[in-house]
């Protein structure tokens, strides 16, 4: 199961506003096995979702849960079209947020991001 964690830019910390984040953290974990190391993705402003037009191969097609702070309605549906998951959290710490989710433990709530607020605004004329 591939399993994408939106990151800062140092990676340390999951980031917020999932459809403008270019960090990403990308585990293709197997049930039973250690956590990989994961693969670091870096997106670039014609692939941040907000801009992408779906016209061709993107490097989180495949990845069926995605981890990010926040996140708009637009976004959300975004992801499902690609067959994703979304999981909105207050966790910080990635490699927590991942052994959580393999763990089959739920991720604590969301933090207040006003950003998410703002995308609810725009996602009312998005055309996801």
């Amino acid at each position: 199961m591939k399993i994408a964690i939106a990151v800062n830019n140092q990676g340390r910390e999951v980031s917020g506003h999932a459809g403008q984040t270019r960090h990403w953290l990308v585990y293709d974990c197997q049930p039973g096995a250690p956590i990989p190391s994961p693969q670091q993705v870096e997106l670039t402003k014609d692939q941040l979702p907000h801009y992408f037009r779906d016209d061709g191969p993107h490097p989180l097609h495949g990845v069926e849960i995605i981890v990010a702070a926040s996140a708009g309605d637009g976004y959300l549906r975004h992801m499902q079209k690609w067959g994703a998951q979304v999981l909105l959290t207050g966790e910080t710490q990635p490699l927590v947020a991942l052994k959580k989710i393999m763990a089959g433990e739920a991720l604590p709530d969301m933090r207040f991001d006003i950003t998410t607020t703002l995308c609810k605004l725009r996602d009312l004329f998005s055309r996801h």
